[in-house]
């Protein structure tokens, strides 16, 4: 029985994020720029040092554990640190707190498609000024009047990473304004825009578990920024839930923070690939963006990337695109291992040649 239109005309109604598939089946899976590598060994000894009958307790409200593993890797005051169920439900909260002046947001018109998304549910209006024909921000379209910035470093679908002077110019023309850096990719790329933090108490920095760490499925995220602001952060979160971390990613994120060397490790062998994987797109044909992050953004001059997708899905080999009429001869790829990478490889020389 379909719902009348009496109850649906004061239902709110948005356009969902579209996230990657998640195939159940054995695939080599380059969609969703996850991690190859599993987390930090002291993640699976966390794991095992829980004792399922503490599962009938609630975790600390206040994610203590995490916070200060977190502040102790970052050489910041445990006030300066707020943890979420991922860095998108730290990211949502901030747009429900922080962007409410009525004015309109700014974000490229080529990133992450979940800020539409929120700005859209949280009735927020938004403009989103155009990325230049390299698909870079151009800075000087965000020194004008707005209710706050967001934008990823590196930039995603496109993969590019702004220096910090390029970050810091942005927050100096908008000292009024909260400027969100989402940092989902940096340990890939560069400098982290946290070292601006202790200069500008209208940075708000957010980064992710998801990525580096390894851990997509333990859900975890967090940001850094001024005491003050991450205490309203928090009063939101408060207001609106409690406990939103679990005890498991509690202590499996402690732990994957302290093992710094791991990190570094796994970076070093996914920035590799990543330049092994130029070099072999490029022989292909292939032309793609100056990626710092764990993925390509990439297309064949001769080949409809639609095409390309529907192909390889075929093969088994999952890569991620978009139909929007900018990017829609472009594949994102996720770098994998060398040999998942090597599929992808053999692959595209017996479909090109």
């Amino acid at each position: 029985m379909a719902v009348r239109a009496e109850l649906l005309k004061n239902i709110w109604s948005v356009e969902p994020y579209v996230p990657g598939e998640q195939p159940q089946e054995k695939v080599v899976k380059l969609n969703t720029n996850e991690n190859p590598y599993p987390p930090a060994p002291g993640v699976q000894e966390a794991l095992a040092s829980l004792d399922p009958a503490d599962f009938r307790l609630y975790p600390d409200p206040a994610s203590g554990v995490l916070v200060k593993a977190l502040a102790e890797n970052y050489k910041v005051s445990e006030d300066q640190i707020f943890v979420g169920v991922g860095s998108d439900d730290v990211l949502a909260l901030c747009f429900l707190t922080f962007f409410n002046s009525g004015k309109p947001i700014l974000f490229p018109d080529i990133t992450y498609s979940f800020y539409k998304v929120w700005a859209d549910l949280y009735r927020i209006p938004y403009e989103c000024p155009e990325l230049d024909k390299d698909f870079r921000i151009v800075k000087e379209d965000y020194y004008r009047q707005n209710g706050g910035i967001i934008f990823p470093n590196p930039n995603a679908p496109t993969a590019i990473y702004e220096e910090l002077d390029f970050i810091e110019d942005v927050l100096e023309h908008n000292r009024d304004s909260i400027v969100i850096v989402d940092e989902a990719y940096v340990d890939f790329a560069g400098r982290s825009a946290m070292e601006l933090v202790g200069k500008y108490d209208n940075l708000i920095v957010t980064q992710t578990f998801s990525k580096a760490r390894s851990m997509a499925g333990m859900r975890i995220g967090y940001a850094v920024s001024d005491p003050d602001l991450i205490r309203c952060l928090n009063d939101v979160k408060y207001s609106f839930n409690s406990y939103t971390m679990s005890r498991a990613a509690l202590v499996c994120g402690a732990a994957a923070v302290k093992d710094r060397d791991y990190l570094e490790e796994t970076v070093r062998k996914i920035k590799e690939t990543r330049e092994r994987t130029k070099k072999e797109l490029a022989e292909l044909g292939f032309e793609f963006t100056d990626s710092k992050a764990n993925f390509l953004f990439a297309r064949h001059p001769e080949h409809d990337a639609g095409q390309l997708f529907e192909e390889l899905k075929k093969a088994n080999i999952y890569v991620r695109h978009w139909k929007d009429e900018k990017i829609s001869q472009y594949l994102r790829i996720t770098i994998g291992t060398d040999e998942e990478m090597d599929e992808l490889f053999d692959f595209l020389r017996k479909r090109l040649s």
